[in-house]
């Protein structure tokens, strides 16, 4: 499963092999409330086909008009912007007042989409400088952190990974977490070191590895844009890499399990060289309560969690398993959490 922005990308490149003229558009630039953030991208076919968002659709709709009245003719690539009068703003479905900036590039082979696309088949991060002159393209590895950047002579965009997430297990509910992950961007790898569990694994995208998981938590250097998930249940491959992940500059850790579990993890790994402050960032019972019982389920409770850590969202705000409302104790959330 790929990201939204490497569907455009692999699409955008298929025309270009056709023959077919098409555009992609970015958005770069926002005023008000924006249904797409900076960085979203939409690819355009001569024939009105299209691949991505920038919009809630009305303005795909006036981009699809305009291609389907007027073709596609532009030689180098134009800055648009819509909704900059409350008339425009409420028929494109803006904000009163609100404004959208466009990114319209024509593509071709000097587009270097294939390179670019090669690129992020090694994860590579890479910059893309487009000159708003001439159309002319440069790629480069990009900076973690780095964003997307207009001037008057060129627009720099990022793309590839920009988030890692280490699995520990190769387990079923790994798989459905490492497909949406993949989907969201991140760069997932996943580790187990027993040979019964990576037999059977095989997710396109995914990285799979079989070193001890706290060696490899090591190896990856976690940054602060870095999350880790244990999902073996063993203590012997848990354990250690949630004590050393709980030391790095991850975002975010957690393991799955009930409440009673989860509390005999915390009293086994205070045990360790770990401080109670780098204890309280574990996050178990794991994922967010939305009454989650199927492993697609799970997955989706434990990356609305990772979500909201990543984006900042206040913690009064989230409701975690566990802090999830029970009557029957500890048992629905041992079925909520996926625990065995």
């Amino acid at each position: 499963m790929d990201s939204i922005d490497l569907e455009v990308l692999k699409t955008s490149a298929s025309w270009i092999a056709a023959g077919k003229r098409c555009e992609l558009i970015t958005v770069i630039k926002t005023w008000g409330s924006s249904p797409r953030p900076i960085g979203a991208t939409l690819a355009i076919c001569e024939d009105g086909t299209v691949i991505g968002s920038v919009s809630g659709g009305c303005i795909e709709d006036d981009l699809i008009a305009r291609v389907r009245d007027e073709g596609i003719s532009r030689n180098v690539p134009e800055i648009v912007s819509y909704g900059i009068t409350a008339d425009e703003a409420h028929r494109f479905g803006l904000p009163c007042g609100g404004t959208i900036e466009l990114s319209i590039e024509p593509l071709s082979e000097r587009s270097r989409i294939d390179e670019l696309l090669q690129r992020l088949e090694r994860h590579e991060l890479v910059q893309r400088r487009v000159d708003l002159h001439n159309g002319d393209v440069e790629l480069s590895r990009a900076a973690p952190g780095a964003q997307l950047q207009v001037s008057e002579q060129a627009m720099v965009t990022i793309h590839g990974p920009r988030w890692r997430l280490l699995i520990i297990g190769a387990g079923q509910l790994s798989r459905f977490l490492a497909q949406i992950a993949t989907a969201m961007d991140y760069h997932v790898i996943v580790c187990d070191p027993r040979e019964e569990y990576r037999a059977g694994w095989q997710v396109d995208g995914v990285q799979l590895v079989h070193d001890m998981p706290d060696d490899i938590v090591l190896s990856l250097r976690l940054d602060r844009r870095s999350a880790v998930v244990a999902l073996t249940h063993d203590p012997k491959l848990d354990d250690l890499a949630l004590m050393e992940a709980l030391k790095s500059d991850a975002f975010y850790v957690g393991a799955i399990g009930s409440r009673k579990n989860n509390a005999k993890r915390r009293e086994r790994l205070l045990e360790f060289d770990l401080s109670p402050e780098q204890l309280a960032r574990l996050h178990g019972p794991i994922g967010l309560y939305i009454g989650s019982k199927t492993p697609s389920e799970i997955a989706i409770s434990i990356l609305a969690e990772m979500t909201a850590i990543k984006n900042g969202v206040p913690t009064d705000m989230i409701v975690p398993h566990a802090a999830a409302p029970t009557k029957a104790g500890d048992a629905v959330c041992v079925v909520q959490s996926g625990a065995v």
